[in-house]
């Protein structure tokens, strides 16, 4: 499972016209699923992007995660993440999950997110969608599990 985690300033998913979820100060984390990935992965992985220290203190060190600013959330599945780019020009998703075990775990992940008392919004499974955000630093993390 990888997260690819933005400290942000808003965010915000746009599928067509409409804005289904937006989010000021937080995180936007894009969520790729692995193969084999677990639920157990899912919520320990939830779990370390909350408590990730890239917040500034007074001092403007990263010595604060998404808890202590008492941010916000946004999560969005992309497979893309997982693609293998090590042959050719064309990458490959064939390490990428099916997409029904995909979902479920997308879904455990935003649910445990939910689970710290984390206002957390999401993109829709599946659908393609604009993604527009005020990367804040710019700081940007991989996480994997």
């Amino acid at each position: 499972m990888i997260a690819l985690v933005q400290r942000v300033d808003e965010a915000k998913v746009v599928v067509g016209n409409d804005t289904i979820s937006s989010i000021g100060k937080g995180i936007l984390i894009l969520l790729g699923i692995n193969k084999g990935d677990t639920e157990q992965a899912a919520r320990r992985l939830a779990g370390r992007c909350v408590q990730l220290r890239i917040f500034e203190d007074s001092g403007g060190k990263f010595n604060r995660c998404l808890l202590d600013v008492k941010g916000a959330a946004l999560v969005v599945s992309q497979f893309t993440l997982v693609a293998d780019t090590s042959r050719g020009r064309r990458p490959s998703f064939s390490d990428a999950e099916e997409p029904l075990r995909s979902k479920e775990l997308y879904e455990l992940f935003i649910e445990s997110i939910r689970d710290c008392k984390i206002e957390t919004g999401a993109g829709i499974f599946g659908e393609r969608m604009h993604i527009a955000l005020v990367n804040n630093g710019p700081v940007t993390i991989i996480m994997e599990e």
